[in-house]
């Protein structure tokens, strides 16, 4: 989490602002993390009613490793002139949302199965980025620039995706769905 909420922002070149904010996202000044992983939920759900399953699976992908990439570059751009690690830049959020997500791919069954596996993930990764558990905080401290705000973001999300998996192949969506049908 950002220790410079209250950091005054300074210029800063307009594409980094545009791409590390999430468009934007960044500046809503209640929870803009959360937003910003809400956001990339529904960009991916968008994604899900769009393309057929392999196809998604690949957006996904490329979603996931573009968005790690490009992270890491913005971020060490944007920590020259905002800060360490700053409250508005959230592109960290999109990515590890989408990291959660990877496991609502190739889900067989009605859609409400997929789209919730892939809230769950979304849910379940904001808890996880926000309490720091198993490693995420000790990243977040010791690992600086863009690396560090995009690494516990991966290791957040990555406990949520193994988190969902569980959910998803116990079979918990569909048994809760039997309960309050």
């Amino acid at each position: 989490m950002s220790n410079n909420n209250n950091h005054q922002l300074g210029e800063a070149p307009w594409l980094h602002v545009v791409i590390s904010t999430g468009f934007g996202v960044g500046f809503w000044p209640w929870g803009p993390g959360t937003l910003g992983g809400f956001v990339a939920l529904l960009i991916w759900i968008a994604l899900y009613f769009t393309l057929s399953p392999i196809w998604l699976a690949v957006a996904t992908v490329l979603l996931v490793l573009t968005t790690l990439l490009v992270g890491v570059w913005t971020d060490n751009v944007m920590e020259r002139y905002w800060g360490e690690d700053p409250r508005t830049v959230i592109i960290d959020e999109y990515f590890g949302t989408w990291v959660a997500t990877l496991a609502a791919l190739f889900v067989d069954g009605p859609s409400y199965v997929a789209i919730s596996l892939a809230a769950i993930g979304f849910v379940l990764f904001r808890i996880i980025d926000i309490t720091k558990p198993l490693g995420c905080r000790w990243v977040d401290r010791h690992i600086h620039g863009g690396w560090g705000c995009m690494l516990d973001d991966a290791l957040a999300g990555f406990y949520a995706l193994c988190l969902t998996l569980i959910i998803r192949y116990a079979g918990l969506v569909e048994s809760v769905h039997d309960l309050l049908s």
